[in-house]
């Protein structure tokens, strides 16, 4: 049975691996208020949760996470480079293997460098 014009149903979309309902935003302004945040991303669709980083080493960043994967996907295409408050957002997907090797590198490195100093090495 073909589809007419070749349209296919929703359930038929291929999304890239890397989409997901979870949005990490950088470069936000500091002085940004959390209505503010749910304003200009909940225009994409319902969110569960946003999570604005409060701590000096990341502030400006924040997660936000959205109920459907195609509201994920619909803000982060419209939001990234989008100017507020005179910054450019950036807006990506989390990706959790990214966190996990970064912290697996940081534990590599001291046991390696603990290993260097119990046997000596520079």
């Amino acid at each position: 049975m073909a589809f007419a014009g070749g349209a296919r149903g929703a359930g038929a979309v291929r999304l890239p691996a890397e989409v997901n309902r979870i949005l990490f935003v950088r470069n936000l302004p500091f002085k940004i208020s959390a209505d503010e945040m749910y304003d200009l991303f909940g225009k994409y669709g319902p969110i569960r949760q946003i999570r604005v980083s409060s701590s000096p080493d990341t502030k400006g960043t924040a997660f936000v996470v959205y109920e459907d994967i195609m509201d994920a996907k619909a803000a982060c295409d419209h939001l990234s480079g989008f100017n507020i408050m005179g910054r450019y957002l950036i807006v990506l997907y989390f990706s959790p293997s990214k966190q996990t090797k970064k912290s697996d590198l940081a534990s590599k490195e001291a046991e390696l460098a603990e290993m260097k100093a119990k046997y000596g090495e520079a």
